[in-house]
């Protein structure tokens, strides 16, 4: 016995049956073999009513094509241990722990359904509105994320000109934009001026970010150098 839930916005689920031939070999449900019933949502909750020993049987009939199934959940006596289901000429036995993983999987698949398949379906344009909103959102708030992670770097680097002011007249605070890395320097844009600045001239805390303006604290030597500054 098989049960399968296509969708979980479906509001019902599958279970089908399937038996030995006479040559020994499994019925295949992918060549449409053995027997399928839909469930819907109202059976699931008459037929949990039995695997939680609320009654000790259920039974109905399916019609498909003026050809009627019967169907039935029952327990063996009232000790309630095991579990018989009869769906046509098919019968499967189920132990205690074979029916309780039964009764879990359908409480499972009821509660998702209840969720999924009660809620009126949204066109494809509104399905395009939500998604253009929910991409906003997540623009806005990594745009917010960066303006924080900079107004962070922007408070160490003044943290660190206060702490350092005997050093000060070495150094100069000017603008860049990173345009790479590597291990041990930094390729940074400065009015339009590409230069590679080695870490160790670097006197503050940067955002690694590219394409990023950002303030940098550089040694004036390497400046200077550079005809960065005059």
């Amino acid at each position: 016995m098989i049960v399968s839930s296509p969708s979980s916005s479906d509001p019902f689920i599958f279970i089908h049956c399937i038996k030995k031939k006479p040559d020994g070999i499994w019925e295949k449900p992918s060549i449409n073999e053995g027997k399928i019933i839909k469930i819907s949502l109202e059976e699931i909750v008459m037929i949990l009513r039995v695997l939680n020993r609320q009654t000790l049987n259920w039974q109905s009939h399916h019609i498909y094509k003026d050809k009627k199934t019967s169907l039935s959940f029952s327990w063996e006596d009232e000790d309630a241990n095991i579990l018989w289901i009869n769906i046509g000429i098919y019968s499967k036995m189920l132990n205690l722990a074979q029916t309780e993983i039964l009764r879990l999987l359908l409480i499972h698949l009821l509660k998702e359904k209840i969720v999924y398949s009660t809620i009126p379906k949204r066109t494809s344009n509104e399905n395009k509105v939500i998604k253009l909103k929910q991409e906003e959102l997540c623009n806005r708030n990594k745009i917010e994320e960066i303006n924080e992670e900079s107004d962070c770097y922007k408070n160490d680097l003044f943290s660190d000109i206060a702490l350092r002011g005997d050093i000060l007249k070495d150094l100069s605070n000017v603008d860049g934009i990173i345009l790479g890395e590597t291990e041990k320097a930094i390729l940074i844009e400065f009015d339009n001026k590409e230069v590679w600045v080695p870490k160790s001239t670097i006197n503050n805390h940067y955002l690694p970010r590219k394409n990023l303006s950002q303030k940098f604290l550089i040694n004036n030597w390497f400046l200077k150098k550079n005809s960065l500054i005059p």
